[in-house]
């Protein structure tokens, strides 16, 4: 609170950061990790998927794949193009939800990564690829993309930066998505319904099932082998590796800093999870601190019953694409040619969790819960947020509200204080169709 002037004191629920106290260095949590993060493993037969990858990704971001370093360095560009898409963003205080909740021992804070210019944190790890990708003198990105969130976030980097962008989108989602296709059109991406007749895979595929639903999984084959195609083609990667999850960490080291400013520290961090890039970026740094005994805090994923792998996923080694193309990595995973039901909250459909959040989920550090996959509950909480804290969120970080709501009510019925950080991954102007079929509107 402070004073205006008046006798009157005005409660701040915005916690704002200026770009000068932007952090310079990105975090990376993998030396830090009891015992270690296994390393991928070439399959037992066909070609070596890492020499591939080698071809296929940007060079920098394979150097930050296998880093060792616990920081890595901003560069000047990447931050100025950080500021220019409205970094630091601010973290909220959820004052009119708790008040909606009947909180006096909970409190609910936010992050905003919904203020970036396509609507979701992808920006963060976009900007950051195709800075490295322009300077090895790349010409084409090639992606995957789910919601459509991250290859709207790419469209968008490839375009700040004069580079070109090929998306192959989840057919399930483009079919339904028109304007968020439109948006990475006006990007001037050319976006294709994955399985497509653009590849070798879409197209055996197609011709097992002309309205195949598609899958992230099939969508990341197809994106690797039409990179193929071409040398002045790169893959960009929107999710599960671990340059991505580095990129994404400037999520949580801004967090950092908000919660000091306001002398505060969450007990529970929560965020949705897919792949793990948006949990990751909230999550690690925090984790960095618990691992190092600065501090002391809980960890939660949420997901959906549509691809529970770190709730119903096996920790064995697996491929991260339905056709084969990467390395075999240590993943909590729900096998990569399983078949996984359609949702409106699409980016959350993946077979695998990423590496880093797999290795400490299987050393107790991360918890998960999975929601019905009819996502009732989950839009019901957003519809909730909505009414009291003003912004209309994706489906995905619903999942991400919902487990805030519970875990806030569960520590309120408990008498038990309770600080909780929930992750707003992205903003739901383009899924307002989902809300329709979810919520009954009078």
């Amino acid at each position: 609170m402070y004073n205006c002037g008046h006798e009157a004191t005005v409660e701040i629920d915005q916690i704002a950061l200026p770009p000068d106290e932007m952090p310079t260095k990105w975090y990376n949590i993998v030396p830090d990790i009891p015992g270690g993060l296994p390393p991928p493993k070439e399959p037992d037969d066909g070609e070596s998927r890492m020499a591939s990858l080698q071809k296929r990704l940007v060079a920098e971001c394979l150097k930050q794949e296998g880093s060792t370093e616990s920081w890595i360095d901003i560069p000047e560009g990447i931050r100025e193009l950080y500021v220019h898409a409205g970094r630091p963003r601010p973290l909220y205080r959820a004052r009119r939800l708790e008040q909606r909740l009947g909180l006096t021992k909970a409190r609910i804070y936010y992050k905003r990564e919904d203020l970036s210019p396509t609507g979701s944190h992808k920006v963060n790890t976009a900007i950051a690829q195709a800075y490295y990708a322009a300077n090895e003198g790349k010409k084409t990105l090639v992606t995957e993309t789910g919601a459509g969130q991250w290859g709207t976030a790419l469209s968008y980097a490839a375009s700040l930066l004069g580079l070109k962008t090929v998306v192959f989108w989840v057919r399930a989602v483009y079919d339904w998505k028109a304007e968020r296709r439109t948006l990475m059109q006006l990007y001037g991406a050319k976006v294709y319904a994955s399985p497509s007749g653009e590849t070798a895979f879409g197209r055996k595929l197609l011709a097992e099932d002309p309205r195949h639903p598609g899958s992230l999984g099939i969508a990341v084959s197809e994106g690797l082998e039409y990179t193929d195609l071409g040398p002045d083609r790169v893959y960009c990667l929107g999710s599960v590796l671990n340059h991505v999850l580095i990129h994404q960490s400037i999520i949580g080291l801004e967090s950092i800093k908000q919660f000091e400013l306001v002398g505060d520290s969450p007990d529970l961090v929560v965020g949705c999870l897919g792949g793990g890039s948006n949990f990751g970026g909230v999550a690690l740094p925090f984790m960095g601190e618990v691992l190092r005994g600065k501090r002391e805090c809980r960890f939660l994923a949420a997901q959906s019953e549509s691809a529970p792998n770190l709730v119903k996923g096996e920790y064995r080694y697996d491929f991260g694409d339905t056709a084969g193309h990467t390395p075999l990595l240590m993943m909590y995973t729900l096998g990569h040619e399983t078949s996984m039901k359609p949702i409106k909250s699409d980016g959350l459909r993946y077979h695998a969790a990423a590496p880093i959040i797999s290795a400490l989920r299987n050393k107790g550090y991360v918890d998960a819960v999975a929601y019905p996959n009819d996502e009732v509950a989950v839009f019901e909480a957003a519809k909730m947020f909505l009414e009291t804290e003003g912004w209309l969120v994706a489906g995905e970080s619903a999942h991400a509200v919902r487990a805030a709501i519970d875990q806030a009510k569960e520590a309120e019925s408990n008498r038990e204080e309770k600080c909780i950080l929930a992750n707003i991954s992205g903003h739901g102007f383009l899924d307002l169709d989902a809300y329709r079929e979810k919520i009954k509107l009078e």
